[in-house]
């Protein structure tokens, strides 16, 4: 299993798969040819559909500004290996052509057909569930966090960087007013709901900030997405004031999350156009659930019950969005996932010896729901909210 530090990414909105993993591909590409004369970029599945509203043209244009370069949408395209699948053919300075097939599988990591990556091809853990993970903890008398930094012993700073800019993101969504960009005019709110509010008010804030930040293209942390971004990082800045809680204690609590998020991309995915947004939020809800429960003392068990409890509830949650932004429902999902993640850790600090269910069975469970999920719930924004909203209003698009 890959390390945690591929769970969280820095880097700019408003999402994982459409502008941080072909804007990597980008890059990759033009450091491989650098006598890259021109360049066309064919977009496919849910990079075609959403790819105006989630702007995977624009970031792939910015990278390859000063070449000339053309991005078409093939959205009637179905012979494709991955939902997010993407083309560069690339003409030479003499005239040769080069031709690279790109899956952006989600939380801002590629795959490239017949290239080897050699920053995600290592594995840091030997083990590959969170079965085998208790097993070995058990066996070893270890706990969770003992077993995290045995095996990633410079995971310490990594965090240090991430909680920074978290806390960075969290600030700056609610300093700043204005409307986000994009054809639905939608009023920034964190600043409004950080001022007036208290309690889990301010929860909700410090969601909204940070994916408010995420869709105006912000820079944010992915965790494990641009389009969850918000659900952790406002679980542990709103506990980390509430229980004055040193920097520590929330570096471990990250690592915690993290760990859940690397079995689910190892199992799993954390893609919407993959699985739908219980892939997204879902992992995220369980991501804070499980650093809730080790902030509040929880055990190895009541941890995983947790995560379990939190990835359960968002089953079949569909992904999406209107006019393919990442803004409706997205913003207002993230905050929703911080009060089902604080539920989630309540619930199993206090019930976790009767529970049933294992957090490897819940990720199956989800993976199983997503591939049967019509692609119209998978970030294509053909059904659900964002078809029946662009019903309602003609006129927007």
């Amino acid at each position: 299993m890959k390390s945690i530090k591929d769970v969280y990414k820095i880097g700019s909105g408003p999402s994982s798969s459409h502008t941080m993993g072909p804007q990597k591909a980008a890059i990759l590409f033009k450091e491989k040819y650098p006598d890259l004369k021109s360049v066309k970029v064919f977009l496919y599945g849910s990079l075609a559909f959403t790819g105006k509203g989630h702007l995977t043209d624009w970031i792939i244009e910015q990278e390859f500004k000063g070449i000339d370069n053309e991005v078409i949408f093939e959205a009637t395209k179905k012979d494709i290996k991955h939902p997010n699948t993407l083309k560069f053919i690339g003409t030479m300075n003499d005239q040769t052509t080069i031709e690279w097939t790109i899956y952006s599988i989600g939380g801002g990591d590629i795959e490239i057909e017949g290239v080897a990556l050699d920053d995600y091809n290592s594995d840091v853990y030997k083990e590959n569930s969170f079965n085998e993970i208790v097993d070995f903890c058990q066996k070893n008398n270890l706990t969770l966090i003992d077993y995290i930094y045995q095996n990633e012993p410079d995971l310490d700073d990594f965090l240090k960087d991430i909680w920074k800019q978290m806390k960075k993101s969290i600030a700056n969504g609610i300093s700043t007013k204005g409307t986000l960009p994009g054809k639905l005019n939608i009023p920034r709110k964190a600043k409004k709901l950080y001022e007036q509010g208290e309690g889990d008010e301010i929860l909700s804030a410090y969601a909204y900030a940070v994916n408010e930040e995420n869709s105006a293209g912000g820079i944010i942390v992915t965790a494990p997405t641009c389009g969850a971004c918000g659900v952790l990082p406002a679980t542990l800045k709103y506990y980390q004031e509430k229980m004055n809680l040193d920097d520590k204690i929330i570096i471990d609590a990250l690592a915690i999350a993290g760990l859940f998020g690397a079995v689910v991309k190892k199992n799993a995915t954390v893609s919407g156009a993959e699985a739908g947004c219980q892939a997204e939020v879902g992992v995220a809800t369980s991501m804070a659930a499980a650093a809730g429960s080790f902030i509040h003392g929880g055990t190895l068990h009541e941890i995983e019950v947790a995560a379990e409890i939190g990835l359960e509830h968002q089953l079949g949650l569909t992904c999406d969005p209107v006019l393919g932004y990442v803004q409706v429902p997205c913003i207002q999902r993230n905050a929703v996932g911080t009060t089902k993640a604080r539920t989630a850790f309540k619930l199993a600090n206090n019930i976790a010896e009767t529970e049933k269910i294992r957090f490897d069975t819940i990720v199956q469970v989800m993976y199983e729901t997503g591939k049967d999920m019509s692609e119209n719930y998978r970030e294509t924004s053909l059904g659900g909210l964002a078809k029946v909203y662009l019903e309602k209003n003609k006129n927007i698009n």
